[in-house]
């Protein structure tokens, strides 16, 4: 019995993904041996992943002006200004307990605001966290913990809320491939869709703070720290006693505070993120704070922030055109259907469960969820599953994996702010705690899911 192309495909991909091989490369040589298998030749597979390519343009581009506005934002010192204030809070009321839930609730809300209201990704992290260290170290502090609660954010908040980054997996990538699939998703609400999943989330969280990483863990006092400490304190200090940079100082934080408005009220209104960016950035240049002649290297240093994400996105859009044009994913559906015996419950499993292992491998759940489209909707609607329910397993196979993978912005973001003292391992201090606390209650929920919806 031949082997599916489609499968051999993914099969392909993963397995040169997990192990090390560029992302964007893994998908190609998967996509180019999926084309062979099925008898397309090279030409027809190639126009077929370059047609695919042209699809997720849009998506590379709105990504490309979210960098620059994310940069312009950092350009403005508002993120640095946010830092000052909550360094002196601490200087000021000590280690107490209630300060520390503070911290706890200051930096969820940091990681939910970069993704949606203040959407600059992982930008924030390393010039809001390691000038954090020193009071991290004195309140003895579980790093662990603090990685947990910035990938809380990080994950949950574009899973669930569609705007920012939300917009782009919820609306332009799922709901666009999962229509493109073959349903109608012009009156499924993502939100109701993705509600469990993200319940499962907030529970992984409260573990996470009340039970895992309760108790105290010491951590040497190193250099470094302290000088981090120190940055902020005197560079606030500097434009406190400084009249005219104070007035500038406050200059750039309400003409940040204004783009960042301008942007949201834009993409509320024309339901386009790329516009809100762009309209974000225009305040930026308008008013100065980005000047002219900096234009040019502030958009440059966005675009390099989210090159990557964005090159990964358009190529696994090309993967799935080329599975889409093998005409062997109905085949795949067809077996796999039998294989399940029409069980719904074992079917929404395993599906969930290869999402994690796919968004294990590529690091990206906006890149897994056009590979998981093309072939989990004819599962779905061969199965039984309402379009509510097969929203929210493509929803969650996608983000499943984010969180606890070691390739994953989730997870290399918290470290590059927490081990910059070199007392926090990437693996056993961010992909570990993230793994365990999230993608097992986001497996749980987002089967209860499948099964209610």
């Amino acid at each position: 019995m031949a082997i599916n192309a489609v499968l051999l495909a993914v099969i392909i991909m993963l397995g040169l993904s997990l192990s090390r091989v560029h992302v964007v490369l893994s998908l190609l040589i998967g996509a180019l041996a999926g084309g062979l298998l099925a008898g397309l030749g090279i030409t027809d597979t190639l126009n077929a992943f370059q047609e695919g390519i042209r699809n997720g343009a849009q998506i590379a581009l709105s990504y490309a002006l979210l960098g620059a506005f994310a940069v312009a934002i950092a350009h403005s010192g508002l993120p640095q200004s946010l830092a000052g204030a909550v360094i002196r809070r601490i200087d000021a009321a000590g280690t107490s307990g209630m300060i520390k839930y503070m911290l706890f609730a200051g930096l969820i809300t940091m990681s939910c605001f970069s993704q949606n209201l203040i959407p600059i990704h992982i930008a924030f992290i390393p010039l809001l966290v390691p000038p954090l260290l020193l009071a991290f170290n004195r309140m003895q502090i579980d790093r662990r913990l603090i990685a947990c609660l910035i990938t809380f954010g990080l994950v949950t908040t574009y899973m669930f809320i569609p705007y920012g980054f939300g917009d782009i997996y919820l609306n332009q990538i799922m709901l666009k491939n999962v229509g493109e699939a073959g349903i109608d998703v012009a009156n499924i609400s993502v939100v109701k869709a993705m509600a469990i999943p993200a319940l499962g989330m907030l529970i992984g969280l409260l573990v996470a703070v009340f039970i895992s990483y309760r108790k105290p863990r010491e951590y040497q006092q190193i250099a470094i720290d302290q000088q981090a400490h120190d940055a902020v304190v005197e560079g606030d200090a500097l434009s406190k006693t400084a009249a005219g940079a104070q007035s500038q100082s406050k200059l750039k934080t309400l003409v940040a505070l204004a783009a960042i408005v301008t942007a949201f009220v834009v993409q509320l209104y024309t339901d386009s993120l790329l516009l809100g960016s762009m309209f974000g950035f225009g305040v930026f240049m308008a008013t100065g704070v980005v000047k002219w002649h900096e234009a040019d290297g502030v958009f440059n240093d966005g675009i390099k922030l989210m090159a990557m994400i964005g090159f990964i996105m358009i190529t696994a859009q090309g993967f799935a055109e080329v599975m889409k044009a093998t005409e062997q994913i109905q085949p795949l559906v067809d077996g796999a259907a039998s294989l399940f015996g029409g069980n719904k419950a074992m079917a929404a499993f395993i599906m969930l469960l290869i999402g994690l292992i796919v968004t294990m491998g590529i690091g990206s759940s906006f890149s897994t969820i056009p590979i998981l489209a093309a072939i989990y909707v004819p599962l779905c609607i061969s199965l039984g599953f309402s379009p509510l329910a097969t929203v929210a397993i493509i929803g969650t196979a996608g983000a499943l994996g984010d969180a606890g993978s070691p390739a994953s912005d989730s997870t290399l973001g918290p470290t590059s702010g927490l081990n910059i003292d070199g007392q926090h391992d990437h693996i056993k201090d961010s992909v570990v705690p993230t793994f365990i606390h999230y993608n097992i209650p986001l497996l749980a929920f987002g089967w209860i899911a499948a099964m209610v919806l």
